[in-house]
């Protein structure tokens, strides 16, 4: 699906309350090769919220032997496509998973796209990984590529785009189509579907969203934090965070049938335990955060001083915390770095199953 002319225009400023990204953004020009729900009437499309992510980048890891590679490394299965229809376009399919370190601890988290092959520009897989530690990721592919017929490289040509609908209540029913080409990728995040879509584009904008808008990236992450989604290492440390405890099944990042992967007997046997003591939640601050923020690892404790957790990161008056789950319902405090305490409240993402909540 061929992409045309880049966006020109505004820059965004710093939004207001997260969901209400719409207020600010500024209005794009549409392509005339849009992504559409199918059969759709265009001038009917829902309006969206399009968020360029530079904190994410890709890698692309293509060759015969880049699937069985992966599979060995990885939280989960591929996700392969199946065969595209007569005459129809290449469809994308995405998944999400963890590269885990031999004690079974998160190393990097991935969204990964798997392509038709119906040329070289569309084989393989992208991974979708935080561009911090891109060079780290594939020094540890390469670390044990040994022998096999597999390239690793990055993939600077398409960016890495978050498309929202203006109504967090569309979420889950947002009118696009998955497709693929070799200029513009769009899948739904394969996380929740309240993260709605997920876009590679060689454009500079969110031209190829019909009714796409320029989002405040500030109202993307607080959205995700509101919705308890790890992204990145800040929320999921390297070699410490525990993939469990960081709902990875819960945004199906993992599976309990395939083959044997790097860190797989400690994910397994806690599965199979059926005991997830500790897990990321979504806070809120109740009170106002100080000047410096909250520092990453403060301790989160009860009204009478019992630890509960650790703060693991946020922005603004939300974040993410490793918490003991039987506590969270009473009142907890965290003591800022200036000494002041901040009262916060944990929450339980509508979305996640039943059992859990």
């Amino acid at each position: 699906m061929a992409a045309a002319a880049l966006l020109r225009g505004a820059a965004p400023g710093r939004g207001g309350p997260a969901l209400c990204w719409w207020l600010r953004a500024a209005p794009r020009c549409r392509l005339a090769h849009s992504f559409r729900s199918p059969g759709g009437d265009p001038t009917a499309a829902a309006t969206w919220a399009c968020f360029r992510l530079d904190g994410r980048t890709l890698l692309r890891v293509r060759g015969p032997d880049a699937a069985p590679f992966l599979l060995g490394l990885l939280t989960n299965e591929l996700p392969l496509p199946g065969p595209a229809a007569l005459g129809a376009p290449p469809v994308a399919r995405g998944g999400y998973a963890h590269f885990l370190n031999v004690q079974g601890r998160t190393l990097y988290d991935v969204i990964l796209y798997g392509l038709q092959e119906h040329s070289e520009e569309v084989s393989g897989f992208l991974l979708e990984c935080d561009s911090s530690v891109q060079g780290a990721l594939q020094k540890h592919l390469a670390l044990y590529r040994i022998r096999r017929k597999v390239t690793v490289e990055p993939h600077p040509e398409l960016r890495v785009w978050a498309v929202l609908p203006s109504s967090p209540e569309a979420c889950g029913n947002a009118p696009l189509q998955e497709s693929a080409g070799a200029a513009a990728i769009l899948i739904r995040d394969p996380r929740t579907a309240r993260m709605g879509w997920r876009l590679l584009t060689q454009d500079e904008g969110p031209a190829l969203v019909s009714g796409g808008r320029l989002g405040d990236l500030w109202d993307y992450h607080q959205h995700r934090y509101l919705q308890g989604v790890p992204e990145g290492v800040g929320d999921l440390p390297p070699g410490v965070a525990l993939p469990l405890e960081s709902n990875l099944a819960f945004m199906n990042g993992v599976s309990f049938t395939k083959g044997c992967y790097i860190g797989q007997e400690l994910t397994a046997r806690t599965h199979h335990m059926g005991v997830i003591r500790k897990r990321l939640f979504p806070v809120r601050f109740l009170d106002p955060v100080p000047a410096s923020g909250i520092t990453p690892g403060a301790t989160v404790l009860t009204a009478s001083g019992q630890t509960v957790g650790k703060f693991r990161a946020g922005q603004g008056n939300v974040g993410l915390a490793l918490l003991w789950s039987e506590k969270i319902k009473g009142p907890l405090h965290i003591r800022a770095s200036e000494g002041a305490q901040v009262a916060l409240a944990a929450s339980v993402p509508d979305w996640w199953p039943t059992v859990s909540k």
